[in-house]
């Protein structure tokens, strides 16, 4: 696929129309106001993965509405005092996979946490383990309608607040260092990092990779690909329902989480991708607050956009911070 998004020059100062809601801060506080009413009661179980230099633990936390979320937490060997923490979280439609995959960052020597997201693990990898219990109104096939008839409902709302409960549950944890936490995700993983990013106060640095759940208003009417062709489909059917919807939306989207995005920030974007149109990710870096901030792009990429070779510099940028 060619280039079919805005120029690169024009990327660089793209901004969204995403209109922000004025009751935004006043939403979330209540929502994770309401989800610490549950005790976090995190809890972390040896695994045996057979791993001679990492040692994991399966954790399980309270997240949105008291459920219980999965996640693994990964340490090198032999740790004996409190480590970087970095907290991952996964494209859409996959799952915490096992044990013994997934070892990068534990690698490096620092403490790994990877949030499970609910009701996900069956699209791709090598599978999750959280339910979501939560019911919802009539969606398209998929997660990106359920519950959008109203904020309240939105499944995004239990991830995200999964998501900030899943950094205070990996901080939770002795050998983890809470003054060193750095959020990271690619995709969807990248989309909640935004949120996590302006939700969660004093991360020391975050790196969203080619994120999704951005600019929803551009994203929704410029790419055809699922997921956020789902939206569109769902309107498809549910004529007139389109000014409802993109005020759900707006309580997500990554562009308003950016604008309170309070840390270093590494994000990257792909020029031929069209799951996440780099003017969408563009969106959301031009709107990160945090003056310390950096962008790498990928010319010739499609949504995997720099894969290993980002892996590669998020390691070296992250050297600075944790």
């Amino acid at each position: 696929m060619a280039l079919f998004d805005l120029p690169l020059d024009e990327l660089r100062t793209h901004r969204s129309e995403s209109v922000e809601p004025e009751d935004f801060d006043a939403f979330w506080d209540k929502t994770l106001a309401e989800a610490r009413e549950h005790a976090l009661d995190a809890r972390f179980e040896p695994v045996d993965a057979g791993l001679s230099t990492v040692e994991v633990y399966d954790v399980t936390f309270a997240g949105f509405g008291g459920h219980p979320v999965k996640g693994w937490l990964r340490l090198p060997v032999g740790a004996d005092q409190p480590l970087p923490l970095v907290v991952e979280f996964i494209g859409y439609g996959g799952g915490r996979g096992l044990p013994h995959e997934n070892l990068l960052w534990a690698s490096t020597g620092r403490a790994h946490f990877v949030m499970d997201t609910r009701g996900q693990g069956s699209a791709w990898g090598a599978g999750g383990g959280t339910p979501d219990p939560v019911g919802a109104a009539p969606a398209y096939p998929g997660f990106m309608t359920r519950g959008v008839d109203a904020p309240e409902n939105y499944y995004y709302r239990r991830v995200f607040t999964d998501a900030v409960r899943a950094v205070e549950a990996a901080r939770a944890h002795p050998l983890t260092d809470a003054a060193r936490t750095v959020a990271l995700g690619a995709s969807q993983g990248g989309g909640i990092t935004l949120a996590v990013g302006a939700l969660v106060p004093d991360l020391v640095a975050v790196a969203p990779d080619v994120p999704f759940l951005c600019d929803f208003p551009r994203a929704m009417t410029l790419t055809v690909r699922h997921p956020y062709r789902e939206i569109g489909l769902f309107l498809k059917t549910h004529r007139g329902r389109s000014a409802e919807v993109r005020r759900t939306l707006s309580y997500f989207d990554g562009v308003h989480f950016a604008a309170r995005g309070r840390a270093p920030a590494l994000f990257s974007a792909a020029l031929e991708d069209q799951t996440c149109p780099p003017s969408t990710v563009f969106a959301a870096f031009n709107a990160w607050a945090h003056e310390d901030k950096a962008i790498e792009v990928y010319d010739f990429n499609d949504h995997e956009g720099g894969g290993p070779f980002h892996e590669a510099e998020q390691v070296r940028w992250l050297r600075s911070y944790a």
